[in-house]
């Protein structure tokens, strides 16, 4: 009784008594439902990477939505979703909006809205929720119950529908905020819309695991089933065939099946280490999908029982990536058959709660023998004040992350979508009062700078701190920082990591935008696997980095290890031995000073008459949205081109096809990496050569169909005789950026070796911090990538830098 006589009292429109006026039953409504609204999707599930039409639609509430105010439809901004466009309503990705109007209450007047627009933005909402579909609203208001209907992807003229992200997502939010006033001030819409990305069918087998050991030792593998994109299926209960040969012969066969239920992987636990080199090769039976193979070469000088391969640096759900922490803690060691696993925080983003709950998870399963867990904080410095590190913590004992033993944050600063104050709370800022933080243990501790969202400057360097700097990682490769901290006499070894945000950790598949080429692994030179043991061995440098592939790369200078400072008298001999799969077409040393030597495997092995290759690569920046989006075109005269392949393309968005009679178009992104065409042609020496085309960058608002020039070189063209090709072997056009090039090639009819042992001098001269770094550098077929941390080697009564000029 007390609410009905609280209620305030109106009459309806047309009523004579005296009394305020106000529309029947309005009042109830706005009272009942919710103030900003409501959100609803049209379907719960999609496969990753599909094609669909997907309507959102939101209901306005009780707030209403002024003349001039926005809605924003929001997602996570390292989801790979096809970008939306709104040219073209016959072309992918379409994005349109609709005003329905609705139900009036007797007496109630119509919304005045004119028209909505939309557009899409990639930063137009705070990180993580960056990604925004942004509805204005245009020359008047919309009422309670009114619906603002988005369509991703609209078919209604014809097109084709939006890609779904490519990448296996438990939870996918769209999460709506609404400026009811037009302030430009937002609400959350309560009840953010979930849908499950579920993997597609299984499209090919990975097969991984140590690329050597020892006699006697243990290798283990994993073989899984993936679907196109790169992720794991679930409930396949296939049946697969393993072969073990030595050389020609087959020593062991069996069946093996992935289970029933769950993901579709399986160990592989008795792959023998006492009859030499093996091959495994891993068929399903009767099905259309290409076999896997491994490589494991045996030998007892081996600097480990077995190759170890970790992934040190992987996002959860509770700051910028996707899924548990335990998921994918599980999925690195069940289907990225990693050793070595580093659960990481962004510091600024990670609450207290879920710091700690992702601790215990991946803590769960930290099993010596035969999976190690680390946690580790991202300090995410802005360039400026050093850029970002991370920060491992090897020890036993609890991290002192987020607070010291005094109460001090050790964050750089606390500012998360949680907070309920805009006030930022300053922590360990600049980079230097991080060292203050745990530069009191070293040994406990592994701070790694690395090229992220907020790259590492290498005017900061703590050395006792910083052991190994990250090279490669699923936003790219980074050869020229390694380059950078080697010349100004760092004593750093190599890192390499996924800096996985989507899921699959362990050198896992590349997606589309931001994160476009796989994920990077380090290799590790220890005794055990266990923390303490792989904790000294990554302060010691003993290691080695990959553009996610499980290669090796082993150097020696008599019993000095890759990583090793030392000091020497006379000329060093350096032993090395590459271990790879797919074949290498050069190998490389390097000093302070660049290149040493170079090794070009296909000149070696003798170039062919027919066959040669354009390879393109680089990016345009050193910073977050780095790659160069390359539209091109090669056309060859003069001669037929009888058959081309593509190379080191990462997914079916990158592609070449024929163009006409004499012409190869192609399309692709490059984030330091590399990609190419191999060609076969009847006459290289009646060729004549001609590449043209377009370098393109980030667009953050505007139509995505269209990158945005590259101002330095924003065309390219490229003309070359393949005489002029036979007589070089290589000809090359740098276009600026960072790296960027167009590059013609000779090859080799024989494939390139993938086992390759060597040796070299270097001379017994020291640079100018005193010492001589040198390292080596190797590159594949299929453009994966191998450094060694370098040897710091200090000649004894060698001459430095200055005295030998």
């Amino acid at each position: 009784m007390s609410d009905e006589k609280d209620r305030p009292q109106t009459r309806p429109l047309g009523s004579r008594s005296a009394g305020p006026v106000a529309p029947e039953g309005l009042y109830e409504k706005m009272k009942e439902g919710p103030f900003a609204g409501r959100l609803a999707c049209s379907l719960e599930e999609a496969e990753a990477g599909s094609w669909r039409e997907i309507v959102l639609d939101y209901e306005v509430g009780a707030s209403g939505v002024a003349d001039g105010a926005t809605l924003k439809v929001t997602f996570k901004f390292y989801s790979d979703w096809a970008l939306f466009q709104t040219a073209d309503p016959k072309g992918a990705d379409y994005l349109s909006v609709d005003y329905q109007a609705g139900p009036l209450a007797p007496g109630q007047s119509p919304a005045s809205v004119q028209h909505l627009a939309v557009r899409f933005d990639q930063k137009g909402h705070e990180r993580p929720y960056q990604k925004a579909v942004i509805v204005d609203v245009i020359d008047g208001y919309l009422n309670m119950g009114d619906h603002i209907v988005i369509r991703l992807g609209d078919r209604r003229a014809g097109g084709p529908g939006t890609r779904v992200q490519t990448f296996v997502d438990d939870d996918f939010r769209f999460r709506a905020y609404v400026d009811p006033l037009g302030t430009s001030r937002y609400v959350a819409v309560p009840g953010d819309v979930s849908l499950r990305v579920v993997a597609g069918a299984p499209a090919r087998l990975s097969l991984v695991g140590p690329r050597f050991a020892r006699p006697g030792a243990h290798a283990p593998f994993r073989l899984s089933a993936l679907d196109r994109w790169g992720n794991i299926v679930d409930d396949f209960p296939g049946r697969i065939r393993l072969s073990i040969l030595a050389g020609a012969e087959t020593i062991a066969s069996r069946d093996l099946a992935f289970p029933d239920k769950g993901w579709a992987s399986v160990a592989i636990e008795d792959v023998p280490t006492d009859r030499g080199d093996v091959t495994l090769i891993a068929a399903l039976d009767a099905r259309d999908i290409p076999a896997a193979s491994a490589f494991l070469s045996v030998f007892a000088d081996a600097p480990a029982p077995r190759g170890f391969y970790a992934d040190l640096h992987v996002h959860a759900h509770d700051t910028v990536g996707t899924n548990s922490p335990s998921y994918n803690a599980a999925f690195a060691r069940d289907v990225g058959g990693v050793d070595v696993f580093g659960y990481t925080a962004n510091d600024f983003q990670i609450t207290d709660a879920n710091w700690r709950d992702g601790v215990a998870a991946v803590n769960a399963l930290d099993a010596p023998g035969r999976f190690v867990t680390y946690p580790v904080q991202e300090w995410c410095g802005s360039s400026t004040a050093g850029g970002d590190h991370k920060v491992i913590f090897l020890g036993e004992e609890e991290p002192d992350f987020p607070y010291d033993a005094q109460g001090r944050h050790n964050r750089t600063l606390s500012w998360n979508e949680d907070m309920k104050s805009p006030k930022v709370e300053l922590g360990r800022w600049p980079v230097n009062e991080l060292w203050d933080a745990y530069g009191h243990s070293p040994e406990t501790h592994l701070v790694v700078p690395h090229v992220g969202g907020r790259r590492y400057i290498a005017d900061w360097h703590h050395p006792e701190l910083e052991r190994l700097v990250e090279i490669a990682s699923a936003w790219g490769h980074f050869p020229w920082l390694y380059r950078d901290v080697i010349a100004r006499g760092y004593r750093l070894g190599v890192s390499a990591n996924s800096d996985e945000h989507r899921g699959r950790p362990g050198g896992g598949a590349p997606g589309v935008q931001v994160f476009g080429v796989r994920g990077g692994l380090t290799g590790v030179f220890a005794e055990s696997l266990d923390r303490a043991a792989i904790g000294r061995a990554l302060r010691a440098r003993h290691s080695f980095a990959t553009t996610g592939e499980r290669l090796a790369l082993i150097v020696r200078c008599g019993d000095r290890l890759q990583g090793d400072a030392f000091e020497h008298e006379g000329p060093a001999e350096i032993d090395y031995r590459f271990l790879g799969d797919a074949g290498f077409d050069e190998i490389a040393a390097f000093d302070h000073e660049g290149l040493l030597w170079r090794r070009n495997l296909h000149a070696e092995l003798g170039y062919s008459h027919t066959r040669a290759r354009l390879r393109w690569g680089g990016a345009r920046i050193k910073d977050r949205y780095r790659w160069a989006s390359w539209n091109g075109r090669l056309r060859v005269q003069g001669a037929v081109v009888r058959s081309f392949a593509s190379v080191g393309f990462e997914h079916d968005e990158e592609n070449a096809w024929r163009a006409g009679a004499t012409d190869i178009a192609f399309r692709s992104e490059t984030y330091g990496d590399a990609d190419a065409l191999e060609l076969e042609i009847d006459d290289l020496s009646a060729a004549r050569f001609l590449v043209e085309g377009t370098i393109g960058g980030f667009v953050k608002v505007g139509d995505p169909r269209f990158p945005a020039p590259f101002v330095h070189a924003p065309e390219f063209r490229f003309e070359a005789t393949g005489r002029e090709l036979i007589e070089k072997g290589e000809l090359r056009l740098d276009l600026g950026g960072v790296e960027l090039f167009l590059a013609l090639e000779r090859l080799a009819d024989t494939p390139p070796p993938r086992d390759i042992a060597g040796r070299f001098t270097v001379e017994p001269r020291n640079g100018p911090f005193g010492f001589r770094p040198v390292y080596l550098f190797g590159r594949q077929r299929d453009d994966a990538k191998i450094w060694s941390s370098a040897q710091f080697i200090t000649f004894v009564d060698g001459p430095n830098e200055s005295e030998a000029k």
